[in-house]
């Protein structure tokens, strides 16, 4: 099983979801679960620092249209969307490179920068989400600022197992249709898995643009994994192809399109010595994007190469005590093939040593540690386009922090953290029209690193009945990058430079869940952020791409009853309220206001049975069941007045394949 991290701690303590094969109660107390992090086993309540948690039948049983839409409903998290079929993750505000995707055991690497990429994972192979709010470089070095989102693939079988699962589903808006196979088995140690899926979905529309033009994408994907899991640990080998044919959505009535395919391939090992283990994981990553005027014109093309690698030695408890030391890091190499160019080639090495530590005092629960980290990297010159340079950056980081049980109803937590994150080379070294951006983009080689303390301090209260958290944090940022529209034009599109200044980020999350009756959980979560750029007039006050404040409440009820054909039958009707969005970067009217709105979705499920077997799962929603016309602060085509989807019927069939 995939490790997951130490020092956090899940924010969330709502319905996790309704059991596959029992019927039983589907709300379970969060901060009684053991997870396995880089120092042992430890149980959630003992974390410093926020982590939110979906699990696998949260994912199943609830309709999205990609992986990051998945689970863009958690407090705290956010979505850049651009269509339907892009989206970029947020947490608590900060975007892009400023937080990384853990995917198969390794940093997810594609060409995050842009606006207009999306997510290359296959959504069905995600088996559960841990979302690491707050900076992460402890952990894993730059880029790692906002927090870490690790997609967590299915674990392996007990041994002499062997089973499978059919998914598909319907959208109704934009006639999405997916499928989804996957077999895996464990025969004496040795394990398998493997998964093909597709997704195929038109235009969208909405009350307001009808049909958006050009909004259909297309996706397919193939995984495998294999390796031994034995006594003394595990050894696996996975592989993934993923494929993804998304329209440029633009006011012409062109058809421009991006071609994306990511290839990876991941080593991953664990070794038990005594009481501790010495785990190493090395990943390869080869990410091809090519945009396209029409069929046959490619401009922009980009080829990336990354080799990352982690090594970590975790002891055993000594006095009380529990270390850890590893080193990780990753090399790349970027390649423009096309007629159009964005960005350089460039090389880039990275490389950091860390070393962490932890200690339970009674009721108090200490832990902390320190990272240091290089990142050298080098472009290349092009004629007339680009120039070559070369930059080395270091970061010193760390965190410290300190959970007190106080009851065993009600925890407190704290929590410091130092983050540090070296520009892309889109900061660095961009010189062109990105097609689907509307803007030219300029870097500026000179920029330097983004270092960061960030403050979290939180409450949890838990009983039967009742269950209520907060979590505030202040960020505090040197050196934060953006891109600022200076005034002029470039073919007639308008230029972005990239530029820094400080920032301050504050906000945090509520959470308060009633069961005023058996079986059902009325859930409550806020987020708010508050995010500005320090000495600065009004009308460049407040960072771009800020989420508006959020209230989400579900109720959710789980349908007893005594048919032999039915089990774990729930209903849940779900309020998504986002405040009006008036702290919005103003300069050159690059941002505007965004008004409130307010969402209502519908969706109820249960495993139909055969014989006292489980034959298959359903699930029927509504979202946006009044059809509301909306827009939301994140949404990149705001500013050409296209608008997010309209009401959307939803249906999802699942069934396992037992032998």
């Amino acid at each position: 099983m995939k490790t997951t991290i130490l020092f956090f701690s899940f924010l969330s303590m709502g319905c996790v979801a309704h059991a596959q094969e029992q019927d039983i109660d589907t709300c379970l107390h969060l901060h009684e679960v053991t997870v396995t992090g880089l120092t042992g086993k430890i149980r959630v309540k003992e974390l410093p620092a926020p982590v939110s948690v979906m699990s696998p039948v949260q994912l199943e049983s609830h309709f999205s249209t990609n992986v990051i839409d998945a689970i863009a409903h958690d407090p705290g998290i956010s979505q850049i969307t651009t269509g339907t079929g892009i989206s970029k993750p947020v947490i608590r505000g900060l975007g892009y490179n400023r937080l990384l995707l853990v995917c198969d055991g390794v940093r997810q690497e594609g060409q995050q920068w842009g606006d207009e990429h999306g997510i290359e994972i296959d959504d069905h192979a995600v088996n559960s989400v841990e979302v690491l709010k707050g900076p992460a470089s402890l952990m894993y070095g730059s880029d790692a600022m906002a927090g870490v989102i690790i997609f967590h693939d299915a674990p392996p079988l007990l041994s002499g197992e062997l089973k499978g699962e059919l998914s598909t589903g319907y959208q109704t808006n934009n006639d999405l249709k997916d499928l989804s196979l996957r077999m895996a088995g464990h025969h004496n140690g040795f394990v398998w898995n493997m998964r093909g899926s597709g997704k195929w979905a038109g235009e969208y529309s909405n009350s307001l643009n009808h049909t958006v033009h050009n909004s259909q994408y297309r996706e397919q994907s193939l995984s495998a994994m294999a390796g031994l899991q034995k006594g003394w640990g595990h050894s696996f080998l996975q592989v993934s192809i993923y494929s993804n044919r998304p329209g440029i959505v633009e006011e012409e009535e062109e058809q421009p399109f991006q071609r994306i395919k990511h290839f990876k391939a991941v080593f991953d090992n664990a070794v038990n010595i005594g009481d501790g283990s010495l785990k190493a994981i090395v990943g390869y990553q080869r990410n091809s994007r090519k945009e396209f005027e029409e069929a046959d014109e490619c401009g922009l093309s980009m080829l990336l190469h990354t080799i990352s690698y982690d090594v970590r030695y975790v002891s055993p408890e000594i006095n009380g005590w529990k270390y850890n030391i590893g080193v990780g890091g990753m090399w790349q190499q970027n390649n423009n093939r096309g007629e159009e160019h964005l960005i350089p080639d460039y090389n880039l090495f990275d490389a950091g040593i860390c070393a962490t530590v932890s200690k339970d005092v009674g009721r108090l629960h200490l832990s902390g540690g320190i990272r240091f980290d290089n990142r050298h990297l080098s472009s290349k010159a092009t004629e007339d386009v680009f120039s070559a340079f070369s930059r080395n950056l270091n970061g010193v980081t760390g965190s410290i922090g300190a959970t007190y049980n106080l009851t065993d109803n009600l925890d407190l937590r704290l929590n410091i953290a130092r983050g540090f994150r070296a520009p892309n080379l889109s900061e660095l070294g961009s010189n062109g029209e990105h097609e689907g951006t509307f803007r030219y983009e300029k870097g500026d080689s000179q920029l330097r690193p983004e270092f960061s303390w960030q403050f979290d301090a939180g409450i949890d209260y838990s009983t039967e009945l009742f269950s209520a958290s907060l979590a505030l944090f202040a960020n505090s940022i040197d050196n934060y990058i953006y891109a600022q529209k200076n005034g002029e034009l470039m073919d007639n599109v308008p230029v972005y430079c990239y530029t820094q200044g400080d920032a301050r980020v504050l906000g945090g999350e509520a959470t308060i869940i009633l069961h005023p009756i058996k079986h059902l959980h009325w859930e409550n979560n806020f987020s708010y952020v508050n995010s500005v750029q320090l000495h600065q007039p009004d009308e460049s006050k407040y960072l771009p791409l800020t989420p508006a404040p959020r209230w989400v409440s579900t109720l959710h009820y789980d349908i007893k009853g005594r048919s032999r054909a039915v089990r774990n039958m729930f209903a849940e009707v779900e309020v998504d309220v986002n405040l009006k969005q008036n702290h919005y970067y103003q300069l050159e009217q690059t941002e505007t206001e965004t008004p409130s709105y307010t969402l209502v979705n519908f969706t109820v499920g249960t495993d139909i049975l055969s014989r006292g077997k489980k034959l298959m799962a359903c699930y029927l929603s509504c979202h946006n069941i009044f059809n509301r016309a909306y827009v939301n602060h994140l949404n990149r085509l705001k500013d050409k007045g296209i608008y997010n989807m309209g009401r959307n019927l939803c249906m999802k069939l699942v069934f396992p394949v037992n032998f």
